[in-house]
């Protein structure tokens, strides 16, 4: 079954030199676009912008949602296409892509898209008029035209990322990743069809992350240019985006758990080990939200060890239900080298212990010196002892600049404490480790409202 990675509004034509198989997934095609043909179709956009200026927030949200919940209904022929293309394109198990498309689009429904609306811009919203604030009338506008360059790691991000677009009344061109091709398009297309007006404002558009001069005309008109992906990445996006243009970057983050020693008692430590291990499976560990370290303090009932142990029989399990997706052959020497040096520290008669699945790429590492240099490929977890949570905001202060998320559980009425330790490290995010995998649509984004970072305030201070 073929896919095509575009969607386009009406009122354009496609490239004359139409569409080329890509390297990759196979029967995936893109269009072989021009630097030309870009500056036309992110001129059009710009063009699409007063009709949604004439529409509310809310009756935006209603639409975009009622169209997004497709995704949910197992027997919506969206849904299904979607999961038909997903493994494919993604690398994720069948399972697992069932599972991601879940969590993903139960944030864009309808009422939840509402609330967000609400959460960042009041009601009614500043979005829609100017509204009374602290000192006079203000308005929030979106910009003309949006470019949101999508990393391909996580399927559904660039869905988000047109759906926050759209909230705030701007046109948008997405340009997703290899892995995240899927869902924006067949997006759009269903926003096209239930709403001819709000698809003729976005543009789903891959092209090869070698074509910079396409990335460069696709920024070059924008009024907010927006980039997912790695510091380099990001950074190259970053240098193109004209400098009269707002720069939004999502980069690289880590994130971490904290397993307190009230979690390590015995009626408590196979949920907190099936809870760390949910939350290192989903996304095969590919998302910011993945921990990539488990800190587990002293003073349980079961120590540091016997919880990796518990970690180990977590992970079999999840992979019995969620099974890991495919590993490229660099990931797959990458997996093979960190379990080769846990090995040798292991044979060694140090005090390292490795679990893994043998042919199934999840791998536990009990690394009480908190000396290994990890790369998290596939489904690869290090467990560090502590003997007190309070040491781990320290511990985390090399990776200030890259911190988001801390899954934490079992410290009680410490947690108050390390919280307000872990926000002066850089950390942003707080939750327990059931809900770290998705948070939900109002979260400051990497400390900052997802919307609201993508308009520009208008005051009305008095009048002449």
């Amino acid at each position: 079954m073929n896919f095509d990675a575009w969607a386009l509004p009406e009122w354009v034509a496609g490239p004359s030199s139409r569409a080329v198989e890509m390297a990759g997934p196979s029967g995936v095609r893109r269009l072989d676009a021009s630097v030309e043909w870009v500056a036309e179709l992110a001129a059009g956009l710009i063009g699409m912008r007063d009709p949604l200026l004439g529409r509310s927030a809310q009756e935006l949200a209603g639409t975009i949602g009622r169209v997004a919940e497709r995704f949910l209904d197992p027997g919506d022929p969206l849904r299904e296409e979607a999961l038909a293309h997903l493994p494919g394109t993604s690398g994720l198990s069948p399972e697992m892509c069932s599972a991601v498309l879940d969590g993903m689009a139960v944030d864009w429904s309808a009422e939840r898209l509402q609330e967000l609306v609400e959460v960042e811009f009041g009601e009614p919203p500043a979005l829609d008029g100017f509204v009374q604030g602290s000192h006079g009338s203000v308005r929030a506008m979106g910009s003309p035209l949006t470019t949101q360059v999508v990393a391909g790691s996580v399927p559904g991000v660039g869905a988000t990322a047109m759906i926050r677009s759209l909230l705030v009344k701007s046109p948008t061109l997405i340009k997703p990743g290899l892995g995240d091709l899927v869902l924006p398009v067949l997006l759009a297309r269903a926003l096209t069809d239930a709403d001819v007006g709000l698809g003729n404002a976005v543009a789903v558009v891959y092209w090869p992350g070698d074509r910079e001069d396409l990335t460069a005309e696709a920024v070059r008109a924008a009024g907010t240019v927006v980039a997912y992906g790695g510091d380099q990445a990001v950074a190259a996006v970053r240098d193109r985006t004209p400098a009269t243009a707002r720069f939004v970057a999502y980069h690289h983050r880590v994130s971490v758990c904290i397993v307190g020693r009230a979690a390590l008692s015995r009626d408590r430590l196979r949920e907190a080990a099936s809870e760390v291990a949910g939350a290192v499976a989903f996304f095969d560990q590919r998302g910011c939200v993945s921990p990539q370290i488990i800190y587990v303090e002293a003073g349980g009932e079961v120590d540091a060890s016997g919880f990796a142990h518990q970690v180990a029989e977590a992970m079999a399990v999840v992979e019995a239900n969620l099974p890991g997706g495919r590993l490229g052959t660099n990931e797959a020497a990458s997996l093979q080298q960190v379990r080769g040096t846990a090995e040798v520290l292991a044979a060694s008669g140090g005090s390292v212990e490795l679990h893994h699945g043998d042919s199934k790429s999840w791998t536990v590492i009990l690394d009480p010196e908190g000396s290994l240099t990890v790369q998290c490929v596939g489904r690869v977890v290090r467990l560090v002892p502590v003997a007190q949570a309070e040491e781990v905001p320290a511990l985390l202060v090399p990776l200030s600049g890259h911190l988001q998320t801390v899954g934490l559980t079992g410290c009680g009425d410490r947690s108050q404490g390390l919280a307000d330790a872990l926000a002066r490290t850089g950390v942003t995010r707080i939750t327990d480790l059931a809900g770290m995998a998705f948070p939900p649509p109002w979260w400051h984004h990497d400390g900052r409202g997802p919307l609201r970072e993508l308009v520009d305030w208008v005051d009305i201070e008095g009048w002449g």
